[in-house]
């Protein structure tokens, strides 16, 4: 511990907790697709660009996209087995995160992958999306398992 001016601050430990309300704005029917078991992606009127995960506005010419629903099978893009993870995964490590690619959508998803061992998977692998029973308003409420 440093001194301060010659004396030893006092340091007393207190529990802190905050609740915020966060928005996800004009994404949020891709949460809201996740409670009715669907995957939402946006389409750029524009330029045909396909996003998943959504995005408001094309990230290639600048238009506000369009919604529409997604597939939910795909293919694994590519793959990472995770021995380290933040505390809400630390009871399922080592886990799978996946990108999966859909037919007709031009971007990547990144999910967990479940239901097989890492070295049981292969790039291509078909999977289709599995989803929460229970939202918690997060992209974890999509996962995927092999089709």
């Amino acid at each position: 511990m440093t001194d301060v001016y010659s004396f030893q601050p006092l340091m007393v430990r207190r529990p802190y907790r905050i609740e915020y309300i966060h928005s996800y704005g004009e994404v949020s029917q891709f949460f809201l697709g996740l409670k009715e078991q669907k995957l939402y992606a946006s389409r750029c009127p524009r330029c045909g660009a396909t996003w998943l995960p959504p995005r408001r506005d094309c990230g290639k010419c600048g238009a506000k996209c369009n919604w529409f629903e997604a597939p939910t099978e795909g293919k694994i893009h590519t793959y990472s087995v995770l021995h380290f993870a933040g505390e809400a995964f630390l009871n399922d490590l080592p886990f799978v995160l996946v990108y999966v690619e859909f037919p007709g959508i031009d971007t990547v998803f990144l999910s967990r992958l479940v239901g097989v061992k890492p070295e049981d998977i292969v790039i291509g692998m078909p999977v289709k999306a599995r989803f929460k029973r229970l939202v918690e308003w997060n992209a974890n409420d999509v996962y995927f398992v092999p089709a």
